[in-house]
Order: C-alpha cells, then sequence, then structure tokens
C-alpha cells in the first residue's frame, strides 16, 4: 500500500509517498480503507522538528490523525463494528496519511448518514481541539468571545460551536472570510495593525468589553487579549505556550477532548447541517507535497484533506 513517509526532520521536501506493507488490525482494532484524511499545522511543526521536544518522531515517521474510510478486516474481539461498515476515527499514531490504517475500536465512530467523505476525514483534531478551546474558556449566553484565525481549520469550528454556547464571537480574519463569518452569527474583525482599537468597537464602542479569547493563531494574540483586560483563567491558546505560561492563560487543545463520544457529536451536528465544516480543497495521496504548500501559507479557509481511496 502507499502511505506518506519522511525519513528527516525538514521541509516539504522530506515528505514521500511510499509502498510499505498493509498493516493487520490486532483483536481490538479495525483495518480501515481511508476515503480521506485532513492534514493540520501541528505536523508541520513534529515534520520540522519544531516539536521535537514535546513530540519526537521516530523515523522513519508517518503522518495523519484524522481519518474517515470503510472498514475492510475487524479483529477477534472487535463486536460494534464489521467489514463494510463506513466510520469516522483517530489515530495517535501518524498513519492516517495511506491507504490503509488500523485502528483502535475505541477510536472510530459510524459515518452519519448524509456526513461527505472530506467533511468526516476533516472533522477529529480541528473539531475536538475547537471543542477543547471553547470549553476551556468558559462560554455562556451573554459573554463575548474573540477567536484568532476564527476562518481557519481550528477557528472556523470554534466560532460555531462558541456561537452554539450563545456567545457573542468576534472573529478576526482577512476581510476575504468576513462573509462567511457574517453568515454564521459572528462579527468580522479584520487582523494587523489597529486590531485592539477595531475588537473593542465590536465589543460595543468605548463601554465594550471581552470577556474571553480563544487563540488559534498564535503571534501576539496571547498578549492582545490580555491588553483588552481578558482574565487569564478565560484565554486559551493552542500556539503560543510558552507566553500562556508567562500570563497565567490556559493551553487546552485536541488532547482535553480526545474521545470519540466528542467526534460522534460533532459528526452528528456536521450532518444535520448545524454544524459546517468549509473544506477548502481535497489532493490525491500522491500531491501531499503540494496540499502541505497551501497548509504553510496560513491563509486557508476551512480544512485541507488528502484523498488516499477516492470513493
Amino acid at each position: 500500500m502507499k502511505a506518506v513517509r519522511f525519513h528527516e526532520y525538514g521541509g516539504i521536501d522530506v515528505l514521500r509517498v511510499e509502498d510499505v506493507a498493509r498493516p493487520v488490525p490486532k483483536a481490538d482494532q479495525v483495518l480501515v480503507e481511508v476515503r480521506a484524511a485532513g492534514i493540520q499545522p501541528g505536523e508541520v511543526s513534529i515534520r520540522t522538528g519544531f516539536l521535537h521536544e514535546r513530540w519526537p518522531a521516530t523515523f522513519p515517521s508517518g503522518q495523519g490523525s484524522d481519518l474517515a474510510g470503510v472498514v475492510v478486516e475487524v479483529g477477534a474481539r472487535v463486536r460494534d463494528f464489521k467489514v463494510g461498515d463506513e466510520v469516522v476515527g483517530f489515530t495517535h499514531r501518524r498513519a492516517s496519511h495511506a491507504e490503509y490504517v488500523v485502528v483502535d475500536d475505541v477510536n472510530v465512530v459510524h459515518r452519519p448518514e448524509g456526513l461527505p467523505w472530506d467533511v468526516a476525514g476533516a472533522l477529529y483534531v480541528a473539531g475536538v481541539t475547537a471543542y477543547a478551546c471553547v470549553w476551556a474558556v468558559d462560554l455562556g449566553a451573554g459573554d463575548t468571545v474573540v477567536v484568532s484565525g476564527a476562518a481557519g481549520g481550528v477557528g472556523a469550528f470554534a466560532v460555531q460551536l462558541a456561537r452554539r454556547h450563545g456567545a457573542t464571537v468576534i472573529g478576526l480574519a482577512s476581510e476575504a472570510n468576513h462573509g462567511w463569518l457574517k453568515e454564521k452569527g459572528v462579527i468580522p474583525v479584520a487582523y494587523g495593525d489597529g486590531v485592539r482599537e477595531r475588537v473593542l468597537e465590536a465589543a460595543g464602542g468605548s463601554g465594550g468589553s471581552v470577556d474571553a479569547f480563544i487563540d488559534t493563531y498564535g503571534s501576539g494574540y496571547v498578549e492582545l487579549a490580555v491588553e483588552l483586560g481578558v482574565r487569564p483563567g478565560r484565554i486559551n491558546t493552542i500556539r503560543d505556550w510558552e507566553v500562556a505560561a508567562r500570563v497565567g492563560a490556559r493551553t487546552y487543545g485536541e488532547g482535553a477532548a480526545a474521545s470519540a463520544v466528542v467526534l460522534g457529536e460533532l459528526a452528528r451536528l456536521a450532518a444535520r447541517g448545524e454544524l459546517e465544516v468549509p473544506i477548502a480543497r481535497g489532493y490525491p495521496l500522491e500531491q501531499v507535497r503540494d496540499a502541505f504548500r497551501e497548509l504553510e501559507k496560513r491563509h486557508t479557509h476551512g480544512k485541507i484533506v488528502l484523498r488516499p481511496r477516492p470513493a
């Protein structure tokens, strides 16, 4: 089978699509033929070695957590899934950027009827990360929350989940994405010079205030949240861990909500049309380098997915 591998830390050019042995599921695992698998900024940080101290790679390393596909083999103790089932799931083994992947049976759920493959394959990392971010800042009706990177992979989930909690949401994004944010009931604000003043104006002018801040982008937004008067316990970042530690902000991300229960809830919301998952583009597995080139520009609206075995 074909799978993405890299044999050393480096840029996009270290990514290869190689022939590897098809994995065999253990007793409590299923083998999934992957139809779609999302790609993440975190995978860039791992591949370049930026996160070596936190998540070191063992070479050759695979990639990928998100996945959606069809079960083609089940382990002896698996009871809830059978061959032919369509599933949404995740793996912590950096392995979903491949034609086939073995997954623990507790890490997959049945794909809801009507949920597109690309959406199903892009749900896990961004979705559960956004879920954790919203939970971390304790949103409720009457709160005003700012979300940086509001139209990106995680931000697009976070603004919608925050709105479901009844919060007023101010989304920082490029003007090209303001229309989409308005459709979701979000107040769009352009980032860049003068953003503090624009946020305060969006929050109600001179008498306005911000109760919480979700940072999905980094690059100074934790400091901006502090300047806006947000209490550190209601600031959550998935990018600026060092600054968060200094000011006392939270750093809840994927690991805080990593469960099939949360994934299943997100999948059902998406299938019912209550959670839109924008898909920027899908690439065949062989074009994995092109997919990451687009991702690393950091201006994509929504998710980029690989399609190892197209439907």
